[in-house]
């Protein structure tokens, strides 16, 4: 791959390119909110920089970090014996001790001769002649003779001009006209053109303040050598001279362009030099001339992002539509962990690129624009498979859009439906490892809705009829729909109990998260909080606390718009939770140096991302969580499910152990209580527990019908309804056609009114009643229209009146909870349903009068052959 591919050049006025982007450049680099330090041809980057921190993170040090590690070379050794050793980097940090500058040639003049620059090897900041004066005469001639003294006695001596290599600042430190660097450099590469000193031209000449002479074998290949050779390297700076004017502005563009986005990846200074000492040897113009496969992945890594930055200021939005791309941040929209830029070049009929790239802008700049890139991607897939089949099967390649009819349409749609049924590839679509794409069903109907929605697009924006675009092709291709919308299933027990396993857990930390970003602290905490799993990934760092000796979890549900909500955790959970954020905090040290303190330290994300998170504020992706928990189970070979099953079990458990719909919509932070019911699962027996406890009076009560939990004077509303739907605080026992209420009764006692239920103000209905009571008002209304005459029809009516009101109430209560179909079709109501098993369980009398009376009789096989029978009997 070439940087050119990256990014499209005009074609119809190359000559002009590289001046127009140059003038751009040189505006922006001009304008006053461009940071002033990239824009001399030596960028020198301060010490502690926010972006390009080039320092040793320990603290105080002031050495340079050894290349791709954090720290300088000497705490890097002694990193890696205390790491042997056990011990943390957080730790080592803290206690490691901060050095001094390394001796090394940092191009600052003799404190004597201004025109010379100081030896690598003093420290007094003198040059090699000074150094050698007072390190080896003068101070052990004369001890008492003072440094600063001696110093303000000497006569400056001339310099040796400018490094004789093109692209160095500093000055020679010799009559051979190199630095101290590219002296050693020189001798190191075999001395090219055979320049050399006099023998012993420091005593011939230097002593008399003479220049000694150069002799070279070849002095046309010593100044190639010059002409070529790489800047010396020196700490926080970048040296950018013998670069091409547009090569160097877009350098340094986008180095200030990269410390203005809030998520940057890392670039250290030794890598961008040697993207640019590389750039300098292919005398390249443009980033556009690389070929990045010249270049190591972290520096071809660089470049693709410089490119990134480049487009933006290279391209107005109009213009991207003829370079066969779109950038979403053109229009001020960055999707979370996703590019900017999307390629349109596969598709390679004009007019469908132009219909999708105009589909696409109005997409981003519509106020309904997605919150994700997965709209985006599956329309541009969409047309790059219609793109494809064109290619082959339409006339001309499907480049004149006036020639495609419907026949061409229902081949294409015949096409997904056949590479589908025979699982076959995709004529365009690739994976991440390169190949084909298989058809299945849901991108089959990924293409076909995003084909479909593209061309009704352009058919209502009068596009179509612009491009000559025959109608019946459009309205050919099918909406394809989805999968029916089913509700999740709660974990099986079997799969509930391997996903919580000790030893399935402990596998699920080293195979899939051997870093110990937090996998597993984020499963428990699905599991035991039934959070949803963004709202447990994107948690800050003071997410726990204990309020009144409570522990309390908070998260956002951004779902619902309900931000900083807290619930109670159990202590389990709490300490997991308490012993991450020790981990977080040690990570940001180790990765800065020091622990962070006050806001800085809430606005840390509790499960800190790897990629591309300076301030540790961005938080582990679902994506990251996703593929590790899918590899897991894949491990753990128990079927195919989600995470957010966990969701769907803990809110059917909550259910189960009493807790109110109401209860369970606001504990789980769901919008309704209709998306309440679609996380709670009823199993026959839950159902009949719901209409059980659905009370209203009785028809012997002075109010039948009456709702007897919450206002019962104000009319039942479904919110009303759901409140009461399960509460298994009332006790009660049961009786024909409802229950009884009578504590004496429900105790255990006997009736003191003969049984007398149904005119007994002690008596409730249940919604598990409606049934038998529906069956009574019929029964009753057949004898009514039986009657001899009015006057008994009336009676008969009278009588059953308050049993009518009675049944009307239920009928309202179990309509406002929405079970009302549900209580019509349950008719359990017979003593057999309250006790199930023990009912229908029979055995012989003789038998039980004998396993009662005479258990010692029988052995072991005796007993074996009494239980199978009377197994047999029940």
């Amino acid at each position: 791959m070439i940087a050119k591919s990256l990014l499209p050049l005009y074609q119809d006025r190359p000559d002009r390119v590289g001046r127009d982007r140059l003038e751009i450049l040189t505006a922006l680099i001009s304008r006053p909110s461009f940071d002033p330090i990239y824009r001399p041809d030596i960028v020198k980057v301060p010490f502690g920089h926010p972006v390009y921190r080039w320092e040793c993170v320990v603290e105080k040090c002031e050495r340079a970090r050894a290349s791709g590690t954090d720290v300088c070379s000497t705490h890097r050794l002694q990193w890696v014996q205390e790491r042997d050793s056990g011990m943390g980097k957080a730790e080592f940090l803290t206690v490691a001790e901060p050095l001094g500058p390394v001796e090394r040639a940092t191009g600052a003049p003799c404190r004597i001769c201004p025109e010379r620059p100081a030896s690598p090897h003093s420290d007094l900041g003198l040059c090699r002649r000074h150094h050698q004066s007072w390190k080896y005469y003068v101070s052990p001639r004369n001890p008492s003779l003072g440094f600063e003294k001696w110093v303000s006695d000497q006569t400056p001596c001339a310099g040796y001009g400018k490094c004789a290599v093109a692209v160095c600042p500093d000055a020679a430190d010799s009559p051979l006209g190199l630095c101290s660097w590219h002296r050693f450099r020189y001798k190191r590469h075999g001395r090219p053109g055979g320049a050399v000193l006099p023998p012993k031209w420091w005593h011939a000449y230097e002593r008399f303040g003479e220049r000694a002479p150069v002799s070279y074998i070849d002095g046309s290949a010593f100044r190639a050598w010059c002409a070529t050779t790489d800047p010396a390297p020196r700490p926080g700076q970048i040296n950018l001279r013998g670069l091409r004017p547009l090569l160097r502005a877009e350098i340094q563009w986008t180095l200030f362009a990269h410390t203005q986005h809030e998520r940057h990846s890392r670039w250290d200074l030794d890598w961008i030099q040697r993207m640019a000492n590389r750039a300098r040897e292919r005398d390249a113009g443009s980033l556009t001339d690389l070929d990045l496969a010249d270049f190591p992945r972290f520096h071809g890594a660089i470049v693709k992002t410089m490119l990134h930055h480049l487009r933006l200021i290279y391209f107005t939005p109009s213009e991207t539509r003829d370079a066969g791309f779109i950038e979403s941040e053109h229009f001020g929209v960055r999707f979370p962990y996703a590019a900017s830029h999307v390629d349109l070049t596969p598709i390679s009929q004009r007019w469908l690129r132009d219909l999708l790239w105009d589909y696409l802008s109005d997409l981003f700049r519509s106020p309904h624009c997605p919150r994700t890139r997965v709209p985006v991607d599956a329309v541009r897939r969409a047309a790059t498979e219609l793109s494809a089949f064109l290619e082959i099967d339409a006339p001309g390649g499907g480049h004149d859009p006036a020639e495609l009819r419907v026949e061409h349409a229902q081949r294409f749609v015949a096409d997904q439906r056949h590479r589908e049924r025979k699982g076959l590839a995709s004529l365009a679509m690739k994976g991440s490892d390169g190949e084909a794409s298989i058809v299945s069903a849901n991108t089959r109907s990924v293409v076909a809705n995003g084909v479909r929605k593209l061309l009704r697009d352009a058919l209502e924006s009068g596009t179509a009829d612009r491009l000559g675009l025959d109608r019946e092709f459009i309205t050919a291709m099918p909406a394809a729909g989805g999968a029916p919308l089913r509700a999740r299933r709660p974990f099986p027990d079997e799969v509930a109990r391997a996903l919580a396993d000790e030893a399935n857990l402990a596998k699920l930390a080293q195979l899939y998260d051997p870093e110990d970003r937090g996998l597993r602290d984020v499963w428990e905490t699905i599991v035991i909080t039934g959070r949803r799993v963004n709202e447990v990934l994107k948690v800050r760092w003071g997410c726990i606390g204990r309020y009144g000796g409570l522990a309390m979890f908070w998260h956002d549900q951004t779902k619902v718009g309900n931000y900083d909500a807290a619930i109670r955790i159990p202590d389990r959970l709490y300490d997991i939770l308490a012993e991450r954020q020790h981990k977080t905090l040690d990570r940001f040290t180790a990765q800065h140096g020091r622990r962070p303190a006050g806001e800085e330290r809430a606005g840390l994300a509790l499960f800190s991302s790897t990629y591309r998170n300076p301030d540790g504020r961005t938080s582990l992706s679902y994506m990251w969580f996703n593929r590790s928990f899918r590899l897991w189970l894949g491990e753990l070979d128990i079927g195919h499910y989600v995470a957010h099953q966990a969701r769907h079990t803990l809110a059917t458990n909550l259910l189960r152990q009493g807790a109110t719909l109401t209860h369970i919509r606001r504990y789980l932070g769901q919008v309704s209580e209709r998306m309440a019911e679609h996380y709670v699962h009823l199993s026959h027996s839950d159902l009949e527990n719901v209409l059980q406890h659905v009370w209203v009076a009785g028809p012997g009560t002075a109010n039948p019908g009456e709702l007897l939990s919450g206002e019962s004077a104000a009319p039942l509303t479904r919110e009303q309804a759901q409140a009461i739907a399960v509460d298994l605080a009332r006790r009660s026992t049961p009786a024909e056609g409802g229950f009884c209420t009578f504590q004496a009764v429900v105790d255990g006692g006997a009736c003191p009114w003969n049984m007398d239920c149904h005119n007994c103000d002690k008596f409730v209905m249940s919604g598990a009643d409606l049934l038998y009571w529906q069956r009574k008002r019929e029964q009753w209304r057949l004898l009514a229209e039986g009657a001899p005459d009015d006057a008994t029809a009336t009676y008969l009516h009278a009588h059953f009146e308050p049993t009518a009101r009675a049944i009307d109430g239920l009928e309202k209560a179990l309509s406002g909870l929405g079970l009302l179909d549900d209580a019509l079709a349950l008719d359990l109501r017979k003593p057999q349903d309250y006790f199930h098993r023990v009912w229908s369980t029979a055995f012989l009398a003789s038998d039980l009068a004998a396993a009662g009376g005479h258990n010692d009789q029988y052995d072991n096989g005796d007993e074996a052959e009494h239980a199978e029978r009377a197994q047999v009997n029940a």
